[in-house]
């Protein structure tokens, strides 16, 4: 008897689901993070790829192709990271494979031809200038549209907010906040590295309040030592809603 008729459909479609996840996380952990944080479109088509050749393991009615579409797989995901290699060591063909940027607004003029080649309509170019906070293309330098779809804005001196080096002010270095329990649970490698032990944390949790990590979502120190901590269980007496 063959496997497939062996085994119920349901648990052989789960059995097939959890290779081809696997196949996916694999390869997604190998190939590393460009596709979440630079999605070109190149990097786009890979994911659809990955993803329709996952699916074709899992709703494979036999068993006799599951391993062909993982070999598929794995061919793809290796002619994928060499395309990588190549588009980071050579700018030629990372400029062919990935595209480049395109400048769309120069000095607040909208530029035309450039809108038509990145294949941009003006309701695009309005809406992305909103999300950066602009509603008068007079304001605007420079726009450009990168390749993975994000669009950067430069605006004009004189409409860009002040800032400390404008007034020849020095501010002190902030540094960046460091987790010390995410979910109830203690982060000791920042422990150590903020130079703090255990018995502190504890004591400026039981000073603000708390009895230990348990039911703390977050708590954080910045540069100073000063101790941000934030509760799974709200004590806001009135919370605001603004759902319809």
């Amino acid at each position: 008897m063959q496997l497939e008729q062996a085994m119920d459909p349901y648990i052989a479609a789960v059995f097939k689901t959890a290779m081809a996840f696997a196949g996916i996380l694999v390869y997604a952990r190998i190939l590393g993070k460009q596709q979440m944080s630079q999605l070109t479109f190149y990097d786009y088509i890979t994911g659809i790829t990955f993803g329709n050749i996952a699916a074709m393991i899992a709703v494979d009615p036999g068993y006799e192709n599951v391993f062909l579409y993982l070999w598929i797989l794995t061919v793809f995901a290796f002619f994928n990271y060499l395309m990588g290699v190549v588009t980071e060591k050579n700018r030629a063909a990372r400029k062919l494979i990935e595209g480049e940027p395109v400048i769309l607004i120069h000095n607040g003029k909208i530029l035309e031809h450039n809108m038509a080649k990145a294949r941009y309509n003006m309701e695009n170019l309005l809406m992305q200038l909103r999300e950066k906070d602009v509603f008068d293309l007079n304001d605007v330098e420079f726009a450009i549209a990168e390749t993975d779809g994000v669009l950067s804005v430069q605006k004009k001196a004189e409409k860009r907010p002040v800032n400390p080096s404008d007034l020849n002010i020095s501010p002190d270095y902030e540094g960046i906040p460091s987790e010390l329990i995410i979910d109830g649970e203690i982060i000791y490698q920042n422990l150590k590295q903020n130079n703090i032990d255990e018995a502190w944390l504890m004591s400026e949790l039981k000073r603000l309040g708390y009895n230990g990590p348990q039911g703390i979502t977050y708590a954080a120190i910045d540069k100073d030592k000063n101790l941000y901590v934030d509760e799974d269980r709200d004590r806001l007496d009135d919370i605001i809603d603004i759902s319809d």
